[in-house]
């Protein structure tokens, strides 16, 4: 197709790119003049309402890897992988009722802006401080990995275009933005891109469900010798198997830097209130319209090999999806990508200029700010690269990000904010036994029956407790004071003070 018959046909794309485009750089320019210090940069000073950061919440979750590579799955793992969209609900909920309010409480006190400065705070460690950043750093490159992985396959069905090729835009474009902008870049353009993506999934939903019957003609799938499968427990994998994606994937709500950082920018603990609704009910309408999308694939597609295509398949059909609507679509699985491209970025390069490097070579606040723009820059860089050849699908990298996420954060993050008890020693063993227990448990094969984050969590958080029983707990100033305002009868007992 030449270029002329491509603007030709494809005029509402482009208009929509085009204007999508300029608001994109509009708020990098806002983003910009308010990103003077490394807390404008990082956390936009702490000025930002409840309704504005649930959309974000939301919006920066559901990347392309919703869009393509968990609404496909369902057609290689059927009903029970809607336990997947159940779990993210649940998990949006605990995050904002047990970590925005501690979290906000606590980054404020200790004037924290990134999740291993936080844990520093907390445990009293710059050693801790480090190892997050380094784990912080590696996930997040196999998030991005995944995120240009689906951008690429959009583009490359979609448009035509080589996919080396659509890797490289996806890169030129959210470097611009993001390292540019910021915190408030990225959560303001979050609000938008989150408005594309509500109706986004609506409208996929809506003609798939329309164009095969109706959402009633799964029954039919249930009745069908070759597709009564789909609805067992073990239809395309173990269950545990199952769950253990699912866990390692909505776990990720709860402490996923990108998304808790998210907290760190509320005004006040009123404005957690404001923002829950908007972060659950957004999810849900998302994920819902979502998944259901691979399983009714089987009643358009045959044997496909690479369930990160069923969705940019299913777009490019006429008969599906008019013109004007796929190109909508194309638009806003593009955000979606944006959306959470851009959050994984500032954290991604901040922790590493500010928490890693920043560390062991101290700079000044200005210089921070600097080079947490050349961070950020890097990381991309160096994600889409390793996306020109990803080792798997985007499930599959998704949920290797998410699984460290779940077995070292989870007890840092969520115990930590917590039970009083725990130091460096309990964090570092904890982050240590559960990185060892996925590597293992992959090596031996052991994940075709039991997904690994499921006793990679169990062994993490053991450890966790145990050490943080037996020694002393963390005694400054700012974490007894948090704890005593938190549970002031309960932290009257005596302490020992940490070594």
């Amino acid at each position: 197709m030449s270029v002329s018959s491509f603007l030709t046909d494809h005029w509402f794309a482009v208009v929509l790119l085009v204007c999508y485009s300029g608001v994109l750089f509009w708020h990098a320019r806002l983003g910009f003049k308010r990103s003077g210090t490394i807390g404008g940069y990082l956390v936009g000073g702490r000025h930002m309402g409840g309704v504005i950061i649930g959309v974000s919440f939301f919006a920066t979750f559901a990347s392309t890897n919703s869009y393509l590579g968990l609404a496909g799955k369902g057609y290689d793992l059927g009903a029970p992988w809607l336990l997947f969209p159940l779990m993210i609900v649940v998990a949006t909920y605990l995050s904002w009722r047990l970590v925005a309010p501690e979290l906000r409480r606590f980054t404020s006190m200790t004037d924290t802006v990134t999740v291993p400065e936080f844990l520093a705070a907390r445990f009293s460690s710059q050693s801790v401080r480090v190892f997050t950043g380094l784990i912080i750093a590696l996930a997040s490159i196999l998030y991005l990995i995944a995120i240009f992985k689906g951008a690429g396959n959009l583009f490359q069905v979609f448009l035509g275009i080589p996919y080396e090729a659509a890797v490289g835009l996806m890169l030129l474009v959210v470097l611009v933005y993001t390292s540019v902008g910021g915190f408030v870049s990225v959560v303001r353009t979050d609000v938008i891109q989150g408005i594309f993506m509500l109706l986004g999934s609506m409208l996929l939903f809506g003609f798939v469900t329309n164009h095969v019957g109706g959402p009633g003609r799964i029954f039919d799938l249930m009745d069908a010798p070759a597709t009564e499968y789909l609805f067992t427990w073990n239809a395309g994998a173990p269950i545990l198997v199952v769950l253990g994606i699912a866990l390692a994937g909505s776990m990720k709500l709860l402490i996923d830097p990108r998304q808790i950082s998210r907290f760190y920018g509320l005004r006040d603990a009123a404005s957690v209130s404001k923002g829950i609704g908007f972060a659950i009910g957004g999810l849900l309408i998302i994920q819902f319209c979502l998944f259901p999308i691979g399983i009714y694939a089987h009643f358009l597609i045959d044997d496909i090999a690479d369930t990160d295509l069923i969705v940019p398949m299913l777009i490019q059909d006429p008969a599906i999806f008019p013109l004007l609507i796929a190109d909508f679509l194309v638009v806003a699985i593009v955000a979606a990508a944006m959306s959470s491209m851009d959050s994984v970025l500032l954290v991604a390069g901040s922790v590493t200029m500010r928490d890693v490097i920043g560390v062991v070579v101290p700079m000044s606040e200005e210089r921070q700010t600097f080079y947490t723009r050349i961070g950020v820059i890097a990381c991309a860089a160096f994600a889409a690269l390793f996306a020109l050849n990803p080792f798997g699908d985007i499930v599959e990298i998704t949920i290797l990000s998410g699984s460290l996420y779940a077995v070292c954060f989870l007890p840092a993050v969520m115990v930590g904010l917590h039970w009083s008890r725990g130091n460096a020693s309990a964090v570092i063993a904890s982050y240590a036994s559960g990185i060892a227990t996925i590597l293992v448990w992959r090596n031996l094969g052991l994940s075709a029956t039991l997904h690994e984050v499921l006793p990679a969590l169990v062994i993490s958080m053991g450890v966790y407790v145990g050490v943080a029983w037996t020694t002393p707990r963390v005694n400054t100033a700012e974490v007894s004071e948090f704890f005593l305002t938190k549970h002031t009868s309960a932290e009257r007992e005596p302490q020992k003070e940490s070594t």
